[in-house]
């Protein structure tokens, strides 16, 4: 009953689409569309989040390889949660999907969020650069609402930040929002990092965001899941 759902980013000078989040939904014939938030929580209590995230990363790298086949190079990010970030054989799981699936390993993106990242540097350090070896890339979600800082983001093998939503949802109206933004997209490039606002839903919010020197954006805006 389980379906994966692409939510595509674009960048925001071209509009060009350059990737896609994949999301799980859950249709059931009784219950009809089941959200995401009522049923994850319980994956992970009982452990389920292992195999149904498994079953998630293995259908995105199908969905890359299909896409690849019409020539469509772009790249799919899957959401990763604590459990299945620190579970012994996450990595090699990883490793395992895109070599069966035969796909280049770059078009792969884990989504950690920033709460995940911190929780034990030394350790969340160690399996960022073994994931980096298999050759994925790694994006930081959510970024700006937990303990953003300079300091721990510049130890991270990372690729990419997502600015949160709450931040993107103001900026249109909150000098304060703007200022955060600009905040984080001059230290992202500092630092050689992409940046993806999350949650454009208007052509306001875009085009400051363009101005903002956001790099992508994510959003109804833009496209939702599909």
């Amino acid at each position: 009953e389980y379906l994966v759902y692409y939510q595509p980013y674009c960048e925001l000078s071209t509009n060009k689409v350059t990737g896609a989040e994949a999301l799980i939904r859950w249709e059931n014939a009784d219950l009809g569309p089941i959200s995401p938030g009522k049923f994850i929580s319980t994956l992970e209590e009982t452990g389920m989040i292992i195999d149904v995230g498994e079953w998630v990363l293995r259908t995105a790298c199908r969905q890359i390889k299909a896409w690849n086949r019409i020539n469509r190079n772009l790249s799919v990010a899957v959401n990763i949660s604590l459990i299945q970030f620190r579970h012994r054989n996450f990595i090699a799981m990883v490793s395992e999907a895109i070599e069966d699936m035969g796909i280049d390993p770059r078009n792969l993106t884990l989504e950690l969020t920033e709460n995940i990242c911190i929780q034990d540097m030394d350790l969340t350090i160690s399996l960022l650069k073994k994931l980096k070896q298999v050759g994925v890339s790694i994006s930081v979600d959510d970024f700006g609402t937990g303990y953003s800082s300079l300091n721990y983001i510049k130890k991270l093998p990372v690729d990419t930040l997502k600015i949160d939503m709450s931040f993107i949802r103001d900026v249109t109206k909150d000098p304060d929002a703007a200022s955060i933004i600009t905040a984080i997209t001059a230290m992202a490039r500092s630092l050689n990092l992409k940046t993806i606002a999350e949650g454009v839903e208007t052509e306001e919010q875009r085009n400051i965001l363009r101005l903002l020197r956001c790099d992508m954006g994510q959003g109804f805006y833009i496209s939702p899941a599909v």
